[in-house]
Parts: structure tokens; sequence; C-alpha cells
């Protein structure tokens, strides 16, 4: 079957483009002695993930319980859960995967967080290790002062079946970096302040097993990665989009697509196709390295953007594209952020140049408790 010949709009993955995401990603690891754990919130498809298992990866990370529930049903049995987990119910989940002999790992910044964990763990019987989290200059959760830190250090000491695993961060204000030069500046930043918590637990009698640190931006250009950090956790390297291309300097390593149709020519000017927020979202990216113009870039005619979109309507206001295209025309679109987009969709395509090869259902679609 030709890709052309799907109904639209529809997720297609470049199976060529993204088995080379996955060998960069992880010669780049392998090139710095570190362990790869693919943060699978990307592509929430259990297939992807055993791909990047057997490249090399030693594990996966997933945002929520219910994608390591789903990834768990389809045999990955080594998943850290890179958020904070908070309410009984969700502990609870966590102890069932460990007792089923899931590897299952999740993370802490507030003393809270461990106690109501010790209390579930210790009526399942089951020991699970949680990573600390290290704010890093993306101004969301994590540990900021270095006696919060403490005293969780001070938390843990007293558990029996929470266990301290080692700590995590991830910089993600790397997406705003200006040019490449403040890119690897904000790297170093974030990994020497990583380290130091480090050092600050190694004081306190308590040794990181694990020192994980992640964002794509940085590691698709190839940051030094610090002595000390022992594992990389990037998720957007599998299938890109464009504002990694861009951060990149190239939409060659995209990807993932969504095929649409051009079903309206109203105008001169104006041209609509039938996909819209429900299935690219209406997220921009307008700072740094990642800033990418419009909603969408046409992956055939790179320098056409979407400029608006509607539910279920993407707008292109280019005369120069209304005149290459006819109504009934499919083309392709290079999504802004991939992670939310591939949670709109079922299943994505896998193609080889024009040939759809496998569908892959998106197992963990929807999967946010």
């Amino acid at each position: 079957m030709l890709y052309r010949d799907l109904d639209t709009p529809a997720l297609l993955i470049d199976r060529e483009r993204l088995e080379k995401n996955l060998v960069y990603m992880q010669s780049y690891a392998d090139k710095n002695k570190v362990n790869l754990r693919p943060h699978t919130k990307t592509h929430k498809m259990p297939e992807i993930a055993k791909m990047q298992l057997k490249a090399g990866a030693c594990g996966i990370a997933v945002a929520k319980v219910g994608e390591a529930e789903c990834m768990a049903q389809h045999g990955i049995k080594d998943i850290f859960i890179a958020n904070e987990i908070v309410g009984k119910i969700k502990l609870e989940r966590i102890a069932k995967l460990a007792q089923k002999g899931v590897e299952i790992s999740f993370g802490v910044d507030s003393v809270c967080h461990i106690t109501a964990a010790e209390e579930v763990f210790s009526a399942f019987k089951v020991s699970v290790p949680v990573l600390i989290e290290i704010e890093i200059g993306e101004n969301r959760s994590g540990i900021v002062e270095e006696k919060d830190f403490i005293n969780l250090l001070e938390a843990l000491k007293k558990c029996e079946f929470v266990q301290f695993g080692g700590i995590f961060s991830h910089d993600g204000n790397s997406y705003g970096a200006d040019n490449i030069d403040k890119l690897h500046e904000i790297a170093r930043y974030s990994q020497e302040r990583t380290l130091a918590f480090v050092n600050l637990a190694k004081a306190h009698g308590m040794n990181c097993g694990i020192v994980s640190y992640g964002a794509t931006p940085t590691f698709m250009n190839e940051v030094e990665i610090l002595d000390g950090i022992t594992e990389l956790r990037p998720g957007t390297y599998a299938l890109m989009d464009a504002s990694q291309g861009n951060a990149v300097g190239t939409l060659d390593k995209c990807a993932a697509t969504v095929l649409a149709t051009v079903m309206s020519k109203p105008t001169s000017e104006r041209t609509i196709l039938d996909v819209g927020a429900k299935g690219l979202t209406m997220q921009r990216r307008t700072v740094g390295i990642c800033t990418t113009p419009g909603l969408g870039t046409i992956y055939e005619y790179p320098e056409i953007h979407i400029d608006k979109v509607f539910d279920e309507h993407a707008i292109v206001n280019s005369q120069s594209f209304h005149n290459k295209v006819e109504i009934g025309d499919k083309v392709r679109i290079i999504p802004v952020h991939i992670c939310p987009v591939c949670n709109l969709y079922e299943k994505a395509y896998l193609i080889s140049g024009d040939k759809v090869v496998k569908e892959i259902e998106i197992a963990c679609r929807g999967k946010i408790v």
C-alpha cells in the first residue's frame, strides 16, 4: 500500500529516519560511557520502545503510571516514571507493578511523597527505589534548596521500603537557548548543578546509584557529558519535529509527519487542509533555537507553514502553495511538537519510501493518569 492511499489525517513515521535517530542517540550515549533511557512519552508506542531497547537502551522512562502499566503489559520491565507521584491510588498501582517483577522507580521532590509511598509499599511488602528530582533552570518541579534535599535524604534513611535510587534532572530551558553556545552553557550548568547534589548526598552517607539527565536539544547538538552523569534521558530524538529540526539546523531527521488532504481553496491565497488542532495541536515554539514558524511545516514545501488551525481545519495563507496544489491532493506536515501529536492518534503508519510497511498501535495513547 502507498501512504498516499491512506485516508487522512494519518500519522506517518519514516522507518529509515527513525532507525538513524535511534542509532545516533545510542552511539552518543555509548561514546560518553553512559546508559541511555529513552523517554517514551514522545511516541507512546511499545513497539518503538522495544526498538530502542534492542538498540542498547538500559530501560525506558515514562511520564505517567498509566504509561508504565501499558509498557509493562507489553513486556518492558525496566521503567522509570520521570515524575512525582501523588496519591494512594497511584502508589498502589506502582506497588502492583513491583509485585509482578517490574523494575519500577519514580521521582520525588517532597518529604510527603516519601512518607506516603512508605506507607503503601510497606502494606504491599515491596521495595521501590525513588529518584530525587533536581530543578536546574526549567522552573518546573524539583529540589531548589539544599536544605530541602537534605530533608529528603533524612526521610529516606528512615524508610524500609522506599529506597534511594539516585537523582534526575531535566534542562527543558535548553529549548529557549538563543544559540548553540548558550545551549552548551546551559547543559554544562545543568550537569554541574545536578552533580553538586550528588556530592551533597555522598557527604550525607548516601551514594547516588543513578544520575539521570535529559533533554533532546542538548544531546542532538552533542554537548559534553560530564563525569558523574550515569544516564541520558532524551525523548523527542526518536521522531524529532520541526522545532527540534530547527535546533539542529535541518529537517532531514524528522521521522514523523501528519498526512493531510487539501479540502478547500476558497480564495486565491487560502488553502484548507483536513487536519486541525485535534490532529496537530495548537502549540508554537517562538523562543530560542527551537523557534519554528507557524503551527506546522509542509514537508514537501518546507518554506510553507500552517498559519492557523481550527479543530478540524489547518489554514495556509500562501499564493504559491495555493497554486501548487489541487483539492484532493495530499501533503505531509511536520508537527511543531511531536509529543502531544502522537497522543492524538490510535495508530501510526511506518513507511519506507512511498510504501506503508507496518501499522503500529499507539498503545499508551490517552494514558495520562
